[in-house]
């Protein structure tokens, strides 16, 4: 008994409460906040290898991001990364943060399909797809569920069989090995479904965006209901997107 207490005096508790409302503690790259500091703008848009930072006016674009830093480092005065973890949205381009922007990134509740609502308010199955993942987001969603951050407090899990499913959590930048196989699983879930990206790589392809080896063609047909950022993505990232996404009170709604 005495030991246990010595453990929860040094580590604290490892059960979050409220995933909502917590710092995040250590070293942590959240949303980006671009100052109208004047710096050189073309020296600070070849620095970045993705291509993630653009002119006129400069912005960064979290869907390409893999928030790296090296950008904050070089243009301390221009660009900082803040430790705010809510940056999911169901619209693409509220993930490009522009300089004087310091507003949080949100989901657009008047965009959000209304069977999301109705269906998945309270219960959540998801099927994972490692579409040529390099294992990092998948290890952030399985830790989504670990005691600490304990996502299926919410109702929201994840399932084995896409059938038991209610829409998929694509990671990876989507290979041409796995292009056929993303499909097979989409098809085997019920409607009405939902599809989430999770990462920088399954948003954009990250860093694999021009290799001849993705095939990102199924995005092309689908409606994207949620984009949660990251390389990899937060576990509070991660629930806090979906709880933004399926909540009616979350989004103002009753």
């Amino acid at each position: 008994m005495i030991e246990i207490l010595k453990i929860i005096y040094h580590q604290g508790k490892q059960f979050i409460p409220d995933v909502t409302k917590v710092e995040v503690p250590g070293i942590f790259r959240g949303r980006p906040v671009i100052t109208n500091e004047k710096v050189d703008e073309q020296e600070l848009v070849e620095l970045c290898p993705i291509n993630a930072i653009g002119l006129d006016p400069v912005s960064i674009d979290l869907g390409k991001c893999t928030f790296c830093g090296e950008c904050a480092r070089a243009f301390p005065q221009k660009i900082s990364f803040t430790k705010d973890y809510k940056i999911s949205s169901n619209e693409r381009n509220r993930l490009i943060i522009s300089e004087g922007m310091d507003s949080p990134i949100e989901v657009n509740p008047a965009t959000v399909r209304k069977e999301i609502h109705r269906v998945f308010g309270k219960s959540l199955k998801l099927r994972q797809v490692s579409a040529g993942g390099d294992n990092s987001c998948e290890w952030e969603l399985n830790a989504a569920n670990n005691v600490q951050f304990d996502m299926s407090r919410f109702g929201i899990e994840f399932v084995a069989s896409p059938r038991h499913a209610d829409g998929i959590v694509i990671t990876g930048p989507i290979t041409q090995n796995m292009a056929e196989a993303l499909q097979i699983c989409y098809d085997a879930v019920p409607e009405p479904k939902i599809i989430v990206l999770v990462g920088t790589d399954a948003i954009s392809g990250g860093i694999f965006a021009d290799s001849p080896a993705i095939d990102r063609t199924f995005l092309d047909k689908y409606h994207i209901d949620l984009y949660i950022p990251g390389n990899p993505a937060h576990p509070l990232t991660i629930i806090n997107g979906l709880l933004d996404l399926t909540r009616k009170k979350k989004l103002g709604k009753e």
